[in-house]
């Protein structure tokens, strides 16, 4: 019988370490940039994903710190829904003037 092995997990309910933005983080940016341009009031030529958290809820928020221009950055929240509901991305909230610097948090 092999030994029980303790696997390090998130908290329940907590997010997870920030991790580097794949494609996968990019799409969901890209699909929720309209909306997010809505919210801020302007347009952004650069839309970059770059670093995000995750959080298992009925599906999965995603905090995306989010490359505009220059050294401006946003952070987004984006729930994503479960397959079951259809699966489709949903902008939650975003915070304006962030730097390169600031921590992803929850909001």
């Amino acid at each position: 019988m092999e030994p029980f092995r303790v696997i390090p997990t998130m908290m329940c309910g907590g997010t997870s370490e920030v991790m580097e933005a794949d494609e996968n983080i990019q799409q969901i940016c890209d699909k929720v940039k309209t909306h997010v341009e809505q919210k801020a009031g302007k347009n952004y030529d650069v839309f970059t994903a770059k670093s995000y958290k995750s959080q298992v809820v009925a599906g999965t928020n995603y905090f995306i710190k989010v490359h505009v221009g220059g050294d401006e950055h946003l952070h987004i929240r984006v729930w994503e829904k479960l397959t079951c509901n259809g699966g489709e991305v949903e902008l939650s909230d975003i915070q304006l003037s962030k730097s390169h610097h600031d921590p992803i948090e929850y909001f």
